[in-house]
């Protein structure tokens, strides 16, 4: 889970600075676990949203504004009566739990001064947030959890708050050398799972940092670290969380192509073979890598049915192409037929009635051979019948070349529909691509569907010498960059021999620098089958040698003399523009 104590604590810092002295000034329920706060601030509004929803749990501030119910839920309808117009005069986090806690002043009825705690407690399906008095006593929470739900706590109103301490976690921030140490070689477990087990508010993912960087390798017994392993590995510890001390926080997310896989406010630096993108806030983190996250699951669920149709097609194809290629391969010894034909026309005539074979030298090669006859046939209808056999494989051979040049072509096709579904970033590009599968009669039009309009566009890249680069998404627009938008001039290219995009560099009449053909080569190997490896062959031609074979599928080109090179697929230094 990316959203451990480290990244509370970084957010509990952004939190202090930015809404510390601010007034409440609106509370609202959206959701049924979700609280939306506007604190008016010597900065302005900001708004604070707090979800405990059990899959997935946030507090980040946002711009966004929610729509309420018309009737406002009970513990929305508390919240405004205790803290409407309340101060927040303390954020804090205890130790480095996934807790953060609130506190407020405000005046009650009779205007005396009162201090109240609002808990948020970003527990995965525990999560929930819980009003507390200044005893610590619960006065409501979004989520009541009874005895019966819980044999831990019970977070009732009029009960007792405290944190339920399940697994005698350490506190990695005080921790000693010495209980450090004593703490994982008492461990059986793997080290890594041994340190997010040990410790509070340490995810898989930091504890594996925290290995990395130690050069110890994380999948090794913790139990069998010497002793000057386990020094080694606690100064890296130290060192590590004393930047959480210090609130020296980077927050970054880290991405696998298009798809986001990780955030963190501390280096990940066994991540380096991801690109990334660094943010300025953790709110922003949070709602940019949900946000991203929630889009590439939702295209990847949307997909599915298109990418289950090409999938069928793409097996069926193979099939075929297996199928007739085994044909083929049967026809390559059509030629002795005709050969043994001639030779019983040539010897035949000394055969006796019911002979079963036949040597004779064949005068091709001066070699003697043994041809198997029908003994129920004459010599010349013996002949006949292995004319027959090699006219018919020949008629086979010829027309299975037309066959098997027809199915390749569908697979390289249906290919590079799977590379442009793996590539799409929104519903408008799902939706070209289905609408080229249409076309092109893999998916039938209901009839009382129009057709719809496209508004999917190619990726627009900037160089880092000021060339603009178009990379085409799917098939239709790789056919309308290439011969429609490029001029002559322009430089194009294409991953070597797999389903890719069409590149297209504007060069505006230009000699392009030799910086441009390696980044136009490496976004054409990054939206390429081959993406993530790190030599991908590029071909590349200025656009004027670039063909269209007639009757051609979309994105079908043909083009002879070309320039090669070989790069790898890290386009992380290159500047994506709005399309």
């Amino acid at each position: 889970m990316a959203f451990d104590g480290i990244t509370v604590a970084a957010l509990v810092q952004e939190l202090k600075h930015t809404l510390t002295d601010g007034r409440i000034n609106k509370i609202a329920q959206p959701e049924t676990d979700e609280l939306l706060l506007t604190i008016k601030t010597a900065d302005g509004m900001k708004r604070l949203s707090i979800s405990a929803s059990a899959s997935l749990p946030l507090i980040y501030l946002t711009e966004e504004n929610k729509p309420s119910p018309m009737t406002a839920p009970g513990f929305c309808m508390l919240l405004r009566k205790h803290i409407n117009n309340g101060r927040i005069v303390r954020i804090s986090q205890p130790k480095l739990e996934r807790i953060i806690y609130f506190h407020i002043e405000h005046l009650d009825e009779m205007g005396d001064l009162c201090r109240k705690t609002l808990i948020v407690e970003i527990m995965g399906k525990h999560s929930n947030i819980i009003f507390c008095d200044e005893q610590g006593r619960i006065i409501d929470s979004i989520k009541h959890v009874s005895a019966q739900m819980s044999s831990v706590r019970e977070v009732l109103p009029g009960r007792e708050y405290f944190i339920p301490d399940t697994m005698n976690k350490l506190d990695p921030l005080t921790v000693s050398r010495e209980d450090f140490i004593h703490t994982l070689k008492t461990h059986p477990a793997p080290l890594a799972k041994a340190i997010y087990t040990s410790f509070t508010g340490i995810s898989p993912v930091a504890a594996e940092e925290i290995c990395y960087i130690s050069g110890i390798e994380s999948a090794m017994t913790a139990g069998d670290l010497s002793e000057d392993m386990g020094i080694h590995l606690y100064n890296q510890f130290h060192i590590y969380f004393e930047a959480v001390k210090q609130g020296n926080f980077c927050p970054v997310i880290y991405y696998n192509q298009n798809s986001p896989i990780e955030f963190s406010c501390l280096p990940l630096t066994h991540f380096s073979q991801y690109t990334t993108k660094e943010v300025s806030s953790v709110s922003q983190v949070l709602r940019t890598y949900y946000a991203e996250k929630n889009t590439v699951t939702r295209i990847r669920q949307k997909s599915a049915d298109l990418r289950r149709i090409v999938q069928t097609a793409l097996e069926r194809s193979r099939k075929k192409y297996d199928l007739q290629s085994r044909q083929l391969k049967d026809t390559l010894g059509r030629d002795k037929y005709k050969v043994y034909g001639e030779l019983i026309n040539t010897y035949g005539y000394h055969l006796e009635s019911g002979a079963k074979e036949l040597e004779a030298l064949n005068y091709y090669t001066n070699e003697k051979v043994t041809i198997p006859l029908d003994p129920t046939q004459t010599p010349g209808e013996n002949a006949q019948r292995y004319f027959a056999k090699y006219n018919k494989q020949k008629r086979t051979f010829e027309a299975l070349g037309e066959l098997i040049e027809e199915t390749k072509a569908d697979i390289t096709y249906l290919e590079s529909v799977s590379n442009a579904l793996d590539i799409a970033l929104s519903e408008d590009d799902l939706a070209q691509i289905k609408e080229e599968l249409i076309q092109s009669g893999y998916i039938r039009r209901k009839a009382s569907k129009k057709k719809v309009k496209l508004k999917s566009r190619p990726f627009h890249y900037l160089s880092s010498d000021g060339y603009h680069i178009y990379v085409g998404k799917n098939n239709f627009q790789n056919e309308e960059l290439t011969f429609h938008f490029a001029n002559g001039g322009d430089w194009w290219f294409h991953a070597k021999g797999t389903p890719g995009s069409h590149v297209i560099v504007k060069t505006e009449g230009k000699e392009l620098p030799d910086r441009v053909f390696e980044e136009a080569g490496r976004l054409a190997a990054y939206y390429s089958k081959n993406r993530g490896s790190d030599k991908v062959e590029i071909d590349y031609i200025e656009r004027k040698h670039v063909k269209k074979p007639n009757g051609g599928k979309p994105g079908f080109v043909i083009y002879h003399t070309n320039y090669s090179l070989v790069i790898d697929s890290d386009i992380s230094g290159l500047k994506l523009l709005e399309s």
